[in-house]
């Protein structure tokens, strides 16, 4: 600030000093040539002017005094004295200072505008320059130091900091003083940007789809209440573009994946049945082949048995990866839910000795409009489920409700929950918890299909959150009832 005023006392010196140079040399040239006093005036008056165009005014005032007391000492009655001897020399002052005040603050606007003009030129410059650079980056840099190195070496920042919500993720690129890092953290927690003049610092927060994705800072950012607002949403708008191409990339690759793990699925599966139809043939066959002891007949049911479940593994499997790329399209006929759901149950409690499998309100018949095979699929998986998570001894309870406008199938068990935080994310496709991931294996794509199933017969598949339930998990399939699904098919005709 000193500085400045220094700045500016010299200029006043320096300009005040030629123009009093410049008036002396008029007022020596038109006393020794006897000019008119109305011509040195005029001469007098062109030399304010040429001195206005400097803009500056204290100077122009001191030169426009020195030039009234020249014109009135050396040209006006009486001559060689200071004394004011009418309103015409008062009127010439105030012409001059007045025209100095206008021409200086002209020039002083004139001035400001193009200064603001550069500065908004080289401020497009350097934002272009920038996104220049950040188009030039690779995705994977979004949030390494080479996206905010680029602020740096471009706008001359000594530090500049980063926040992303999504990961968490603080990145900071520079030297701070200020605590820049802290402070950038801070804005997105209290939703409020910063400006901290003392420090040099300005942070603002990162908005995309009316959403708040981040806050960035900078430190040492000129004209930092301009230039920020341009250069978050710069950062915005990149950030916003990477996390397209990421997912763009991410569904391309899971979409190729799924090809190939499809096909593969297919291949294991085809080649599965070929020995398992050897091995339910080799197993019949020693039944036929002459008396056996009890023991044998015994092992030779067990691998009949055992190779015959591995044989409808094999053909679900098949038919869960075909189901998941192909639209399902079901072949209904009217079954009892009430029977078909037995029949699961009476299966996985001879595969699941260790679990108790309760079958509740399965006395009356409820008859729907549904693809067998479809919904075994979908009652298997549910079940299969509720034996594989919960723990050895405990109870699963499989529920049949009918209602008027639906036949409700409910299976829960106990010992076992699922976080709330992943209760949205279940039915997605290949998505598994992280308790999951660690207790059991799997695809992924068993709950993802059964809800595609449940849809295809109008029907739901859903969880049912209950917040005091902690220590259980339960699943609603609903199948609308037989008098809606003849309604519904005959308004389609």
């Amino acid at each position: 600030m000193l500085g400045i005023r220094r700045r500016a006392l010299w200029r006043c010196a320096r300009n005040s000093a030629a123009g009093i140079w410049a008036i002396g040399l008029l007022t020596f040239a038109g006393w020794q040539l006897h000019i008119s006093a109305l011509l040195v005036s005029c001469l007098y008056l062109v030399t304010v002017t040429l001195l206005s165009l400097t803009g500056d005014f204290p100077a122009v005032v001191i030169v426009s005094v020195a030039a009234f007391a020249c014109l009135d000492y050396f040209f006006l009655d009486p001559l060689y004295s200071l004394r004011v001897s009418g309103p015409t020399d008062v009127v010439t002052l105030i012409t001059w200072v007045v025209t100095a005040l206008v021409i200086t603050r002209l020039v002083s606007k004139v001035r400001a505008e193009a200064q603001d003009s550069r500065v908004q030129r080289q401020r497009l410059e350097r934002l272009y320059q920038l996104a220049q650079q950040l188009m030039s980056l690779e995705p994977a840099a979004s949030l390494t130091t080479e996206l905010l190195a680029s602020f740096v070496g471009v706008f001359g920042v000594t530090a500049v900091c980063l926040f992303d919500s999504a990961s968490a993720e603080l990145c900071t690129v520079g030297q701070s003083q200020g605590e820049l890092p802290g402070k950038t953290r801070d804005a997105y927690i209290m939703g409020a940007d910063i400006d901290d003049d003392e420090a040099r610092i300005t942070v603002r927060r990162l908005q995309s789809a009316r959403k708040v994705s981040g806050a960035i800072g900078f430190e040492g950012l000129e004209d930092g209440a301009f230039t920020a607002g341009p250069l978050t949403a710069l950062v915005a708008t990149f950030l916003d573009r990477t996390r397209a191409l990421r997912n763009a990339s991410e569904a391309s690759a899971a979409a190729q994946a799924e090809v190939y793990r499809s096909a593969l699925l297919d291949a294991l599966a085809h080649e599965f049945k070929t020995p398992l139809a050897t091995i339910l043939a080799a197993a019949g066959g020693l039944h036929e082949a002459g008396p056996l002891t009890s023991e044998q007949t015994e092992m030779a049911d067990t691998v009949e048995n055992e190779a015959a479940r591995l044989g409808n593994l094999t053909s679900r499997l098949l038919r869960t990866a075909r189901l998941d790329r192909e639209e399902i399209r079901p072949r209904t006929e009217l079954i009892d839910v009430t029977s078909v759901v037995a029949q699961v149950a009476g299966q996985y409690a001879a595969q699941w000795p260790d679990r108790r499998i309760a079958l509740t309100n399965s006395r009356e018949a409820a008859e729907v409009l549904a693809d067998p095979e479809l919904l075994r699929l979908t009652l298997n998986q549910l079940i299969e489920n509720a034996c594989k998570y919960s723990r050895p001894g405990s109870t699963v309870t499989i529920e049949i409700k009918r209602q008027q406008e639906y036949t409700a199938v409910k299976v829960s068990n106990s010992g076992s929950s699922i976080p709330f935080n992943e209760r949205s994310r279940i039915f997605e496709r290949f998505y598994r918890g992280v308790d999951a991931k660690r207790s059991t294996s799997g695809s992924g794509l068993g709950l993802y299909v059964a809800r595609k199933i449940a849809l295809a017969h109008g029907g739901a598949l859903d969880l049912e959150l209950d917040e005091r339930a902690n220590d259980g998990v339960t699943f609603c399939l609903k199948i609308p009832s037989t008098k809606d699904e003849l309604d519904h098919a005959v308004t389609a005709r």
